[in-house]
């Protein structure tokens, strides 16, 4: 079973959660963003400044799509306006939460998502691949080696 994918992305400034998320709708959710490593171009402003639990999807889709930025890690993760934002750790609770949708990166340039819509994950695998990003992989049950949704 396709649990989500896994890319490369180029280590550079620009709008690059823009582009990874395009078929998602970042607005419809509430996101967790666990404050990691993120700054504004040009600024040493954080993009996230800090471990946020419900971070509105019009906000986060407002920074990411509108300004450049610099992204060493990011830990995002969607969960419907009406349920309650928490950080699930591993995939077993990832599973059997609300949460909808899972977002890592690492290193400036690993990408992983997990993505409950199967139809979504399809779309988010074939934007991965227009964008041009590299290795663009299904994680699946046999192949996710994975211990904990975190960065760390």
């Amino acid at each position: 079973m396709k649990r989500g994918i896994t890319f490369k992305i180029p280590n550079g400034h620009g709008r690059i959660l823009g582009e990874i998320l395009k078929p998602f709708d970042v607005a419809a959710f509430h996101w967790y963003n666990g404050g990691e490593e993120a700054y504004f171009s040009g600024m040493s402003e954080p993009l996230f400044p800090e471990q946020t639990f419900g971070m509105d999807g019009i906000l986060l889709k407002e920074s990411i799509e509108n300004h450049d930025y610099y992204v060493i890690f990011a830990d995002l993760k969607a969960y419907p306006k009406n349920k309650k934002v928490i950080d699930v750790r591993t995939y077993e609770e990832y599973l059997t939460s609300d949460c909808q949708f899972v977002l890592l990166v690492v290193d400036c340039t690993y990408i992983t998502i997990y993505c409950k819509d199967k139809d979504k994950l399809e779309d988010l695998y074939h934007n991965a691949i227009l964008q041009g990003f590299n290795d663009v992989e299904y994680t699946t049950d046999e192949n996710d080696y994975r211990t904990g949704l975190s960065v760390w």
